[in-house]
């Protein structure tokens, strides 16, 4: 959970909505998937982390029983954004900016090291803090539930406290909120972790009896789910190769839509491409040497260099379909 994904409107008595479910999944005991944004991440996620990479690269032996956490991950969190709604910046962060999490802030998470500097926090409530220093127990068993968060006396309480706080008195000035919105956003873009890329096989290479059975009877799933492999039928070369052209054409002539920009422009027709030419090698080390996230470029793109690639890619690709 983040504030981003907090969705509501400045209308009295107007639901709060929750957005953004993309690292989302029902707890059934099984949660295991290092998949976070770094700010709000629990430390068990950062744990599930170092275990996968360590039994990846052989330090330590796979388990059997893989190590998992829970849904009291999503509490961490929430105690980061209240912290983050009373003050206006996070418990926990680190003042070497990198893509991934740097290893300062890393440690402070692990062991739930944070403060309450006095110039933003004077004036909260120690209701307030005691809320927040509950959330951000390291070990999951003492952390608050949602019932204890709900039944606690900051939520219950009658009396209302007449103090402005920092971050109320920074929202007044619109010029500055936009400017932290806009370097709020781009941080966030730049150091969330990627997902792990899925390559799936090719329909005609799958040993799966489902799939043969309903590639035989030439029927689609009742879903209309469908695998659709690029790799058979000349007319499917041909789309390979034209999406592949679209790029090089992009790069050496830029053309945007209205609202769109090139780099924006480019992303997609490089999308397309890559979705019809997964297979090849050089299109992979190249988009990966170009820093291509499987969304877009994260760093400023030679088009010119990247065109001359492209065209050999597609040399190359138009030589095998001859050969095949």
């Amino acid at each position: 959970m983040s504030e981003e994904s907090d969705m509501d409107k400045a209308i009295k008595d107007a639901p709060v909505k929750l957005c953004d479910f993309g690292f989302a999944k029902i707890d059934q005991g099984d949660l295991m998937t290092p998949q976070f944004t770094p700010y709000y991440v629990a430390p068990q996620v950062l744990e599930a982390q170092r275990r996968h990479q360590k039994e990846k690269s052989g330090i330590i032996p796979t388990s059997p029983t893989p190590y998992t956490y829970n849904k009291s991950c999503d509490l961490w969190s929430l105690g980061v954004i209240i912290y983050v709604m009373l003050c206006g910046y996070p418990p926990f962060y680190s003042k070497h900016h990198s893509r991934t999490i740097p290893k300062d802030m890393r440690r402070k998470i692990m062991t739930g090291s944070f403060e309450f500097p006095e110039e933003e926090w004077s004036q909260i409530s120690e209701m307030a803090k005691d809320v927040v220093r509950k959330l951000l127990k390291v070990k999951p068993e003492e952390r608050l539930t949602i019932e204890g968060v709900l039944d606690h006396p900051w939520l219950n309480s009658t009396e209302a406290l007449d103090n402005v706080l920092p971050s109320a008195q920074l929202m007044m000035d619109k010029a500055v909120v936009a400017g932290i919105q806009q370097a709020h956003a781009e941080q966030l873009a730049n150091m969330r972790i990627q997902d792990l890329k899925v390559s799936l096989k090719p329909l005609h290479s799958v040993n799966n009896p489902i799939l043969r059975k309903r590639k035989l009877l030439g029927t689609k799933p009742k879903d209309s789910v469908y695998i659709h492999d690029h790799e058979n039928g000349a007319e499917d070369s041909n789309v390979a190769l034209e999406k592949l052209r679209d790029v090089i054409a992009q790069c050496i002539l830029p053309q945007a839509g209205k609202g769109e920009n090139e780099d924006e422009k480019l992303n997609e027709v490089m999308q397309e491409a890559w979705k019809y030419n997964r297979e090849c090698k050089l299109l992979r080390d190249t988009l990966q040497s170009f820093s291509w996230n499987g969304r877009g470029f994260t760093d400023k793109v030679d088009r010119l260099k990247l065109a001359e690639i492209v065209k050999q890619v597609i040399e190359e690709q138009t030589t095998s379909h001859e050969s095949q």
